[in-house]
């Protein structure tokens, strides 16, 4: 019964260190990486602010823009700071590289200066449905 009582605290502990790494007021960014899902989904900014994601799950992921999802005058973004998207798929998937990966515990920031949705995706979870979007505001 020990045991039980030792693994049900650690995974609560667990839990609670992870959350407060999620979301607005969290301390280490405002989107969490979790290991299929950015959290939250979609998430509001104003011109000029930066947005962070960490990753809080044990597994490598991208923040990837997709090119004919974001508005047409803003700078294109990705975590390793490719130029357009498939520049970051082909580094992704370079054998032995996963270029622009976010490991586990680090972070990835982007300022949004031109207001309009971006769409964007973790290249190595995508088909899991790992997308978000950022809607930036005047």
């Amino acid at each position: 019964m020990q045991r039980r009582t030792f693994l049900a605290s650690v995974g609560t502990a667990g839990l609670t260190a992870v959350a407060g790494c999620a979301g607005v007021g969290g301390s280490q960014g405002d989107i969490l990486m979790r290991a299929t899902a950015f959290d939250p989904y979609e998430f509001t900014v104003s011109v000029g602010n930066t947005v962070t994601w960490y990753n809080g799950s044990s597994r490598g992921h991208t923040v990837t823009a997709y090119e004919n999802a974001i508005p047409d005058d803003a700078e294109y973004f990705a975590s390793g700071d490719y130029e357009n998207e498939q520049a970051a798929r082909e580094a992704f998937r370079q054998e032995g590289f996963r270029g622009g990966q976010v490991v586990s515990g680090e972070t990835y920031s982007h300022s949004f200066e031109v207001p309009g949705r971006y769409e964007y995706v973790c290249i190595p979870h995508e088909q899991g449905g790992m997308v978000g979007t950022i809607i930036v505001e005047e």
